[in-house]
């Protein structure tokens, strides 16, 4: 939990215990969408609002510690802020699994595509998985 509240300090994020455990279920699941995480801190904070979770997580991305990751036709999910990748999305189980993709390649044919200034990227490949595969 110190490391947490270390990690939260670092961002200029006030520590509070619903945060701390917000980062406490990220950092166990990878990847989790606002209603799973609401459902998880319920069981640790029986009175906590659906609102209080959104502007948690609102803040958090604001200050560059979570990202959002928009999944076509699904829920957003949020994550720890990593280095670059991209996301894989199973369209049978709805997995997602992070893959150490660098996306300044794509950024750079673009450029030379178009006049079209990138500023963020948000690569998300689907596929079957190989649980679902077999």
């Amino acid at each position: 939990m110190n490391n947490y509240t270390n990690l939260l300090k670092e961002y200029d994020l006030k520590v509070t215990p619903q945060r701390v455990a917000i980062v406490e279920e990220l950092f166990k699941n990878g990847h989790m969408n606002i209603d799973d995480l609401y459902k998880k801190l319920l069981s640790k904070f029986p009175s906590v609002s659906l609102a209080t979770i959104y502007k948690n997580i609102n803040a958090m991305v604001e200050k560059v510690f979570l990202s959002e990751v928009k999944i076509p036709n699904s829920k957003s999910v949020y994550e720890l802020v990593k280095t670059e990748h991209a996301h894989l999305v199973c369209s049978c189980c709805g997995a997602i699994e992070d893959i150490m993709l660098d996306p300044s390649s794509i950024i750079n044919e673009v450029s030379t595509l178009s006049s079209f200034k990138i500023d963020s990227t948000n690569i998300v490949l689907s596929g079957i998985c190989p649980k679902c595969t077999k």
